[in-house]
């Protein structure tokens, strides 16, 4: 069998906002691969420039001109020069000239073109035969802050996560049970409530944040108990979008907060409400505010998305300073394979849980399934019904019937 790259083409796709993005096939002697990029609502300032300027035809553009002829050739299992070649001809720190959702697709789909050259799934062509733990679904129940318009909760995601589910086709079935039950709620405490989804979705209602989470928190207990194992909440404030640099404060509910104010609120809301996870509930470059929630927190993972962006500098800093005891990883916020792999090796030696994510505007491409899998990520994180989500998610499910006896769930220890 051979992996020498023949081919690598370029097209204009659409993800599930309507949006143009690029998506990429590596044709190798005996394989092929394909993967098409996301791309985030709210984007952290440290993540890489996704387009080129001039967007997707631009990059498109490059590939065909400036990638195509520097990877054809190669050996498409050489993940590591793929990805430097990759760096090297884009020529910044922050792929600016080639963009990062290029870089992203490119990666990905060399990798499962090799994949496919061996016969292998992906997920175990990265991560070896022991790759076999599959991980708890963090889904996106209610959505607010940049994820709707109008009125409505300010926090950005209002999560549940299955943490007492033996398998993760039960794990699935309970989220999908929470969410049902939640509707039923707006029905009733809503008003306004139509029946609206955000891009991932996730309801959109009229409620105030913590209106929302006892809707959230009672329906979790509810479905719990039907189910017999245990369903908490969570919540991703992304508070960079509520944070005013200059004034040095906090913005939403119509209601100021300096630093240690927003501290004391969200670990109320933690022990009221009795959260498993929070996401970025500081602004990004927040360090030090992290790891004084992290300290004062038990049984809650604080995670960092906007704080750490899939960057190893920035993740080592984290570290250092004991900020969070989570990460959100997305590969296009970092641009390639290899840089995110290298971020988790770190993340996960330092005691940090991984949670590999989707994008407010995915596609139905399911890499990151496969991606959680080989990463031994205890959480992914990918809604809970909508179709790109649904790709990832039953792609899930057919890994776990792959695996047979095999299939088990990860650690997930808080």
């Amino acid at each position: 069998m051979s992996t020498v790259i023949e081919d690598i083409t370029a097209r204009k796709v659409f993800n599930g906002r309507g949006e143009e993005t690029i998506e990429i096939d590596v044709i190798t002697t005996d394989g092929f691969g394909r993967a098409s990029a996301p791309s985030g609502a709210s984007r952290g300032k440290s993540e890489v420039v996704p387009f080129p300027k001039g967007g997707v035809d631009e990059a498109i553009r490059k590939v065909e001109e400036i990638i195509a002829p520097e990877l054809i050739g190669l050996n498409a299992d050489n993940q590591e020069q793929i990805d430097i070649i990759l760096h090297s001809v884009d020529g910044t720190k922050n792929f600016k000239n080639i963009g990062g959702n290029t870089a992203f697709a490119v990666s990905l789909a060399t990798a499962e073109a090799a994949a496919n050259t061996y016969g292998l799934p992906f997920f175990q062509y990265l991560g070896g035969y022991y790759a076999q733990e599959l991980p708890y679904p963090l889904g996106n129940v209610i959505s607010g802050g940049k994820h709707v318009s109008g009125k409505g909760p300010e926090f950005q995601e209002f999560l549940v996560l299955p943490v007492g589910a033996k398998s993760f086709l039960e794990a699935q079935k309970a989220n999908t049970l929470v969410h049902k039950r939640v509707a039923d709620y707006l029905k009733k405490k809503d008003k306004n409530f139509l029946s609206g989804r955000s891009d991932e979705g996730a309801w959109t209602c009229s409620l105030s944040n913590e209106k929302a989470l006892e809707i959230l928190t009672t329906a979790c207990k509810e479905v719990s108990d039907e189910v017999g194992f245990e369903i908490r909440a969570g919540l991703d404030v992304a508070a960079s979008s509520f944070w005013n640099k200059k004034e040095k404060h906090y913005i939403y509910s119509n209601k100021k907060r300096d630093k240690g104010e927003q501290i004391d609120y969200i670990l109320d809301l933690i022990e009221k409400f009795r959260l498993i996870y929070v996401e970025d509930p500081l602004h990004e470059d927040d360090f030090e505010g992290f790891a004084e929630i992290t300290r004062k927190t038990k049984n809650c993972l604080i995670c960092g998305d906007d704080l750490f962006t899939t960057n190893i500098k920035r993740l080592r800093k984290g570290i250092v300073k004991n900020s969070a005891n989570s990460i959100i990883i997305k590969v296009n916020q970092i641009g390639t394979l290899t840089d995110a792999w290298e971020t988790v090796k770190m993340a996960s030696k330092a005691g940090y849980v991984p949670v590999v994510s989707h994008r407010s505007g995915d596609t139905i491409d399911y890499h990151i399934a496969h991606l959680a899998i080989a990463f031994h990520a205890s959480i992914i994180k990918t809604g809970v019904v909508e179709g790109t989500r649904i790709a990832k998610l039953n792609e899930l499910i057919r890994i776990e019937e792959m695996l047979g006896d095999r299939a088990k769930m990860g650690t997930l220890e808080v």
